[in-house]
């Protein structure tokens, strides 16, 4: 069956079963809105940033000079017993296949902390891995206990659900920041794999009155740029089920792409809100 065009796919995104809402941003447990609000294999893309389970020790650095004062994460919604925290990844990445197209991407954030258990779980539940990009953090914290090799990468981990996804190579080529010797678009090895970006700061970081960041782990809109052009084309649907401070939101409206976010926490779906429809409400939203 050929691929609808994207009216039929909006009218199939909103008039569904389940009374789904695009452009829209659900408050509420990503698993228990995935399971009531979003319907099955109608996702294009998933970008995911969840806990990555590091918070419980306090750690200031106010007069760091790599990147601004540094604080280290220590926020209640990222503290997990482990046994805890692996039965909510496997849950999650459950619920995130059954929404996704079997020609979907499923892209997830992670560290050298619990990248291990995200690789295990999804290809548990059948996801394919396809890449495992490695975002090096030009102004990371620096290395503080001298006791092991300065932690300044994260890594996006690219999941498959069948074997039709998207790849917009030549898309990637244009916006390659590496050009050949004599000025032409170059070949994405360099540049996909290993993401040189720094940590979110100036403008972009949203910040409280105080200076301090809103959300410790607000994403590089250039990175959620990159993944959306690698694997999604206009009017797809594109899912944030941890939307933060609606950074997906923001870049897939610019990049005309449709899509759903899911936050827990109301601070933080307020900040997305106004961010992104202010006060005026996005279309089925």
């Amino acid at each position: 069956m050929g691929r609808p065009h994207s009216g039929s796919r909006k009218k199939m995104a909103t008039e569904g079963a389940f009374n789904m809402k695009v452009n829209h941003i659900y408050l509420g447990n990503c698993i228990e809105i995935m399971e009531k609000k979003i319907e099955k294999n109608i996702i294009d893309l998933i970008y995911a940033d969840p806990p990555y389970n590091l918070s419980g020790k306090s750690l200031t650095l106010v007069n760091n000079k790599t990147g601004g004062p540094f604080y280290k994460m220590n926020e209640d919604w990222d503290t997990w017993e482990y046994k805890d925290y692996l039965d909510f990844t496997e849950k999650c990445i459950g619920k995130s296949w059954d929404v996704l197209k079997h020609s979907g991407s499923f892209y997830i954030s992670c560290t050298y902390h619990n990248v291990a258990e995200i690789i295990f779980i999804a290809k548990k539940i059948g996801f394919k891995l396809n890449n495992l990009i490695t975002w090096f953090k030009t102004n990371a914290m620096p290395n503080i206990t001298k006791r092991t090799f300065t932690h300044s990468t994260e890594y996006v981990c690219w999941f498959v659900k069948g074997n039709k996804w998207k790849f917009n190579y030549e898309k990637l080529k244009e916006i390659n920041p590496h050009k050949t010797k004599d000025g032409k678009s170059k070949q994405v090895r360099d540049f996909i794999d290993f993401v040189e970006l720094p940590i979110v700061q100036g403008k972009e970081r949203i910040k409280r009155k105080d200076g301090r960041a809103i959300h410790p782990t607000q994403k590089p809109e250039k990175l959620i740029e990159l993944i959306l052009i690698a694997s999604s084309d206009e009017g797809d649907l594109v899912l944030d089920p941890f939307f933060g401070t609606g950074t997906t939101g923001v870049v897939a409206s610019k990049l005309n792409r449709r899509w759903i976010g899911i936050e827990i926490n109301k601070k933080y779906y307020k900040i997305a809100y106004n961010r992104i429809l202010g006060s005026k409400r996005g279309k089925n939203a």
